[in-house]
């Protein structure tokens, strides 16, 4: 588990698997840059059941707030090379956006992974006008590369991303001046 002094990013527990579907499968609160698939509750299950929502290719996360209430999900996932991870977030409820539980929890996550993994890069892809999401990465250091265009299929039509990055190096500067 990784603590932060907003949020704490840890593995989801079966105490929390009907509380975590609801979430996840609320439609409503994914807005425009989340897909509208969802996944039925039994196959989220099956899922957790085989693996925790672990595997070598994604290791997720729930971000739970100092009251210890599942607030959102982070993860980290294979990218193109075996260098590179992914890194996605979630908050389920707009009203606690602007707090700071996203910064902190991808905060926490991009630290883990350089401290426990030989990577080198982590990405981070978003809508360019979700502003919310390009500040997150900004705070944690990542830098804008680019523009995908058309990348993403979502609710019924072809969207661009854009691209952030954090190397290793980077990462390690930053450090030395904390």
């Amino acid at each position: 588990m990784l603590k932060g002094s907003l949020c704490t990013v840890r593995h989801l527990l079966t105490a929390d698997l009907n509380t975590f579907i609801a979430l996840v499968n609320d439609l409503p609160s994914r807005g425009d840059y989340f897909s509208s698939y969802f996944k039925s509750p039994e196959i989220l299950r099956k899922e957790f059941a085989q693996s925790s929502f672990v595997t070598e290719d994604n290791e997720m996360f729930v971000i739970e707030d100092r009251a210890h209430h599942v607030i959102g999900v982070i993860s980290h996932f294979k990218s193109r090379t075996p260098i590179c991870r992914e890194i996605g977030y979630r908050l389920f409820d707009r009203a606690l956006a602007g707090r700071g539980y996203v910064t902190q929890a991808c905060q926490l996550l991009v630290d883990h992974l350089f401290k426990t993994h030989p990577y080198h890069r982590l990405e981070v892809l978003m809508a360019p006008e979700n502003v919310a999401s390009v500040r997150v990465a900004q705070k944690c250091g990542f830098t804008a590369e680019g523009i995908l265009r058309e990348s993403f299929f979502i609710n019924g039509h072809y969207q661009s991303v854009q691209l952030f990055s954090l190397l290793r190096p980077e990462w390690q500067a930053a450090q030395r001046q904390l």
